[in-house]
Protein backbone atom coordinates (compact mmCIF):
# COMPACT_ATOMS: atom_id res chain seq x y z
CA UNK A 1 0.00 0.00 0.00
CA UNK A 2 1.16 3.65 -1.16
CA UNK A 3 2.01 5.92 1.55
CA UNK A 4 -0.33 9.01 2.51
CA UNK A 5 1.91 12.11 2.91
CA UNK A 6 0.31 15.32 4.18
CA UNK A 7 2.51 18.03 2.48
CA UNK A 8 1.47 21.48 4.30
CA UNK A 9 2.02 24.61 2.37
CA UNK A 10 2.18 27.63 2.61
CA UNK A 11 3.50 29.73 -0.50
CA UNK A 12 6.72 30.00 0.84
CA UNK A 13 10.27 28.66 -0.76
CA UNK A 14 10.31 25.47 2.06
CA UNK A 15 7.30 24.73 1.77
CA UNK A 16 7.90 24.26 -2.17
CA UNK A 17 10.88 22.73 -1.12
CA UNK A 18 8.96 19.79 0.69
CA UNK A 19 6.78 19.27 -2.34
CA UNK A 20 9.82 19.11 -4.25
CA UNK A 21 11.62 16.10 -1.75
CA UNK A 22 8.09 14.65 -1.92
CA UNK A 23 7.56 14.45 -5.78
CA UNK A 24 11.40 12.98 -5.88
CA UNK A 25 11.39 10.88 -3.24
CA UNK A 26 8.08 9.39 -3.14
CA UNK A 27 6.13 9.42 -6.61
CA UNK A 28 3.87 6.26 -5.67
CA UNK A 29 3.07 7.95 -2.31
CA UNK A 30 -0.99 9.46 -2.36
CA UNK A 31 0.51 13.40 -2.03
CA UNK A 32 -2.02 15.50 0.06
CA UNK A 33 -1.65 19.31 0.02
CA UNK A 34 -2.90 21.27 2.78
CA UNK A 35 -3.38 25.04 2.90
CA UNK A 36 -4.33 26.56 6.32
CA UNK A 37 -5.93 30.00 6.01
CA UNK A 38 -5.21 31.51 9.38
CA UNK A 39 -8.12 34.04 10.03
CA UNK A 40 -5.79 35.71 12.87
CA UNK A 41 -3.72 37.30 9.66
CA UNK A 42 -7.57 39.78 8.92
CA UNK A 43 -7.35 40.48 12.68
CA UNK A 44 -9.86 37.63 14.00
CA UNK A 45 -9.33 34.26 15.92
CA UNK A 46 -9.74 31.16 14.70
CA UNK A 47 -12.94 30.62 16.83
CA UNK A 48 -14.58 33.86 15.64
CA UNK A 49 -16.29 33.67 13.24
CA UNK A 50 -15.45 35.76 10.28
CA UNK A 51 -17.62 38.68 9.44
CA UNK A 52 -19.07 39.29 6.27
CA UNK A 53 -16.76 42.50 5.10
CA UNK A 54 -13.70 40.24 5.50
CA UNK A 55 -15.06 37.91 2.57
CA UNK A 56 -13.26 39.62 -0.08
CA UNK A 57 -9.81 38.66 2.03
CA UNK A 58 -11.11 35.20 2.19
CA UNK A 59 -11.68 34.79 -1.32
CA UNK A 60 -8.50 36.67 -1.89
CA UNK A 61 -6.73 33.76 0.11
CA UNK A 62 -8.82 31.17 -1.19
CA UNK A 63 -7.90 31.97 -4.94
CA UNK A 64 -3.74 32.43 -4.08
CA UNK A 65 -4.59 28.88 -2.87
CA UNK A 66 -5.58 27.61 -5.89
CA UNK A 67 -3.15 29.18 -7.88
CA UNK A 68 -0.44 27.51 -5.82
CA UNK A 69 -1.85 24.41 -5.68
CA UNK A 70 -2.19 24.56 -9.45
CA UNK A 71 1.75 24.78 -9.36
CA UNK A 72 2.44 22.09 -6.77
CA UNK A 73 0.17 19.52 -8.44
CA UNK A 74 1.68 20.20 -11.93
CA UNK A 75 5.13 19.79 -10.49
CA UNK A 76 4.10 16.67 -8.47
CA UNK A 77 2.73 15.40 -11.60
CA UNK A 78 5.66 16.19 -14.05
CA UNK A 79 7.68 13.85 -11.30
CA UNK A 80 5.48 10.97 -11.31
CA UNK A 81 3.00 11.55 -8.70
CA UNK A 82 -0.25 10.18 -9.80
CA UNK A 83 -2.47 10.90 -6.86
CA UNK A 84 -2.48 14.19 -5.38
CA UNK A 85 -5.67 15.33 -3.50
CA UNK A 86 -6.05 19.26 -2.62
CA UNK A 87 -7.32 20.39 0.72
CA UNK A 88 -7.88 24.09 2.17
CA UNK A 89 -8.65 24.54 5.52
CA UNK A 90 -9.59 27.72 7.59
CA UNK A 91 -8.02 28.22 11.42
CA UNK A 92 -4.79 27.62 13.30
CA UNK A 93 -1.86 26.12 11.11
CA UNK A 94 -0.39 23.82 13.84
CA UNK A 95 -3.62 22.61 15.36
CA UNK A 96 -5.09 22.27 11.62
CA UNK A 97 -2.10 20.27 10.61
CA UNK A 98 -1.99 17.87 13.26
CA UNK A 99 -5.65 17.47 13.47
CA UNK A 100 -5.82 16.74 10.02
CA UNK A 101 -3.10 13.81 10.08
CA UNK A 102 -4.53 12.39 12.75
CA UNK A 103 -8.76 12.28 11.17
CA UNK A 104 -7.41 11.35 7.58
CA UNK A 105 -5.26 8.33 8.12
CA UNK A 106 -1.53 10.06 7.32
CA UNK A 107 1.59 8.17 7.32
CA UNK A 108 3.86 11.08 7.07
CA UNK A 109 3.84 14.86 7.72
CA UNK A 110 6.74 16.79 5.41
CA UNK A 111 6.73 20.35 5.58
CA UNK A 112 9.39 23.18 4.99
CA UNK A 113 10.86 25.08 7.63
CA UNK A 114 11.62 28.55 7.67
CA UNK A 115 14.57 27.60 9.88
CA UNK A 116 14.56 30.89 12.02
CA UNK A 117 16.75 30.80 15.57
CA UNK A 118 16.78 32.77 18.29
CA UNK A 119 14.92 36.00 19.23
CA UNK A 120 12.77 36.20 15.96
CA UNK A 121 11.81 31.75 16.41
CA UNK A 122 10.41 32.40 20.23
CA UNK A 123 8.65 35.93 19.11
CA UNK A 124 7.57 33.81 15.92
CA UNK A 125 6.89 30.73 17.15
CA UNK A 126 7.99 27.40 14.68
CA UNK A 127 4.96 25.88 13.08
CA UNK A 128 7.23 23.07 12.15
CA UNK A 129 8.15 22.60 15.60
CA UNK A 130 4.96 22.59 17.16
CA UNK A 131 3.88 20.26 14.43
CA UNK A 132 7.05 17.89 15.23
CA UNK A 133 6.38 17.66 18.81
CA UNK A 134 2.50 16.93 18.49
CA UNK A 135 1.90 15.02 15.84
CA UNK A 136 1.18 11.27 16.13
CA UNK A 137 2.87 10.07 12.78
CA UNK A 138 6.50 10.43 11.83
CA UNK A 139 7.68 14.41 10.47
CA UNK A 140 10.45 15.52 8.14
CA UNK A 141 11.32 18.87 7.97
CA UNK A 142 12.56 20.46 5.33
CA UNK A 143 15.17 23.63 5.32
Amino acid sequence: MAKRILVPVDGSDQASAAATFVAENYPDAAVVFLHVINPAEAGYSAQASVPSFSEEWYQQKKSAAETLFDDLEAEARENGVEAVERVLEVGRPTKTIVEYAEDHDVDQIVMGSHGRSGVSRILLGSVAETVVRRASVPVTVIR
